[in-house]
């Protein structure tokens, strides 16, 4: 007689336990991997300070740009409140990107697609589907204790949007430069930027429900504006996951762009130039 397999509900129990013969540890394996090389990325070119413009370019790391940082006389241009405010605690870095990043990380950290993303990745709760819990039998308990900051998400949807409009308004100044019209390379890496990040904002769970939420029959047939804006939530909102890692790279590209500029490592090719 063959031996029962340890299984519950059809799925083997166990650290890590599956029957799966696929590389379903890829995915996580990736994610985790990209990850991190964004926190770190962002960590670290938030606390430089530096070589966050160049031209009419600026990083979206540090847009906007409220205060320019502590000596940088070129940056005044870019400033919203011109210099580094002389109230602001010595033990504290002096860099822009410190004033507003948690408002559009907080939108990114606490979305919902990034939550399967986590708990697969870097809680393995489960790793994967018909993956045993890297957990052990530790009960799941939902966006509660020290995730409980994760339901501030459909507030971090306003400022998110907000920024959409900022890193916009970025992109187009960019095709403008001592007075002449023009394009460079920067400009349309920072335009890609802007729609990327609409684009992933724009599919947003939350804001999907802002403009269709409260209708009891949305299909009804009939062609309304709300209708309207839903159908367009619902087409960014299918391809949630692919623009929320399009945006993720893309916006490190556009920082790692506009540094390498402004430190003198690469050059802009651009109509300004000729």
């Amino acid at each position: 007689m063959a031996p029962h397999p340890s299984a519950v509900g059809g799925h083997v129990e166990g650290f890590g336990a599956t029957e799966r013969k696929d590389g379903w540890w890829v995915e996580p394996a990736v994610t985790a991997v990209v990850f991190l090389t964004f926190v770190v990325y962002t960590t670290w070119a938030a606390l430089q300070g530096v070589h966050y413009h160049w031209g009419p370019y600026l990083s979206p790391f540090y847009s906007p740009l409220l205060f320019a940082a502590p000596g940088d006389e070129a940056g005044l241009h870019h400033a919203w409140f011109g210099a580094w405010p002389t109230w602001w605690p010595s033990f504290l870095p002096a860099s822009p990107a410190v004033l507003i990043l948690a408002f559009p990380g907080s939108f990114r950290f606490t979305c919902y697609y990034y939550r399967k993303a986590y708990y697969r990745s870097f809680a393995g709760s489960p790793p994967g589907c018909a993956v045993g819990p890297l957990a052990g039998n530790r009960p799941y308990r939902g966006e509660t204790f020290l995730l409980l900051f994760q339901n501030l998400h459909r507030y971090a949807m306003y400022f998110a949007v907000l920024f959409v409009f900022i890193l916009s308004y970025d992109a187009i100044v960019s095709y403008w430069w001592d007075g002449r019209i023009g394009v460079g390379v920067g400009s349309i890496i920072l335009t890609l930027n802007a729609v990327l990040i609409g684009a992933y904002t724009f599919g947003c769970h939350s804001f999907r429900h802002m403009i269709g939420g409260g209708t009891d029959c949305m299909s009804c047939g009939k062609a309304t504006l709300k209708y309207g804006a839903w159908k367009k939530a619902t087409w960014f909102n299918e391809r949630h996951m692919e623009f929320a890692w399009l945006s993720l790279v893309w916006v490190m590209v556009t920082d790692l762009y506009v540094r390498l500029l402004s430190a003198g490592v690469i050059t802009d090719l651009n109509t300004w130039s000729r």
